[in-house]
């Protein structure tokens, strides 16, 4: 099966709706994507099949314009990565 790629354009973020909106968009989310970060969790390691490639560009503009919620959510995505190892993560 081939790579889905999702490149999170960080400097395009100001709130942690924009990443959902990003991540939704570019992986084709279901309709039921609560929109938290337990819904994150929850679609990201059950319904998108992998392998999956996912990088986060400008990830300091992120983290500088979404603070404590840039440190959930990008933890969030390393404990996908940790748990599907058909998962790629990358800072840039």
């Amino acid at each position: 099966m081939p790579m889905k790629k999702c490149v999170l354009e960080g400097r395009s973020f100001t709130s942690l709706n924009d990443v959902y909106d990003s991540l939704a968009r570019q992986l084709n989310f279901p309709a039921h994507f609560g929109r938290n970060l337990d819904a994150l969790w929850d679609v990201l390691t059950t319904d998108i099949p992998g392998p999956l490639s996912i990088t986060w560009k400008a990830y300091r503009a992120s983290r500088a314009a979404l603070g404590p919620d840039y440190i959930r959510i990008s933890r969030l995505l390393q404990e996908v990565a940790r748990e599907r190892h058909d998962v790629i993560l990358r800072y840039r």
